[in-house]
């Protein structure tokens, strides 16, 4: 039987902030609290969980998290950055400002979280 994720860790300096981000962009249901963790599930049981770092907040390890969405939420994500004011890339390492990816395959759009974290969402499995 294949392995299944079924949960990562995010370190952030504020558990409920950087949950929060993430959930706003998604138009996802409010994070749980679930024991030191922000919690926020996703389609298939998965769940990014935010602890907050509370050792050395400069030491956080920056992530990548990737999410593939259909065209019509890609929109709806773009839509609620746009909203806000967010700056926002078309490739990675902060390539392309201001601008959407293109590829052959689909689309992309990355953003920074709270604390630095590269957010992609993806039209299509690259």
């Amino acid at each position: 039987m294949p392995a299944r994720l079924d949960h990562t860790i995010v370190h952030s300096t504020d558990r409920f902030a950087s949950a929060r981000f993430l959930t706003g962009l998604l138009a996802a249901p409010e994070p749980k609290p679930f024991g030191p963790f922000a919690a926020v599930p996703l389609e298939g049981g998965v769940t990014i969980d935010y602890a907050e770092h509370v050792v050395d907040p400069g030491s956080i390890v920056l992530q990548h998290l990737a999410f593939r969405v259909n065209d019509e939420e890609f929109e709806a994500v773009r839509a609620r950055i746009a909203e806000r004011g967010m700056p926002f890339w078309g490739a990675p390492g902060h390539g392309q400002p201001q601008q959407v990816g293109r590829r052959p395959d689909g689309r992309s759009v990355y953003v920074d979280d709270p604390d630095g974290h590269a957010i992609e969402f993806l039209t299509r499995e690259l």
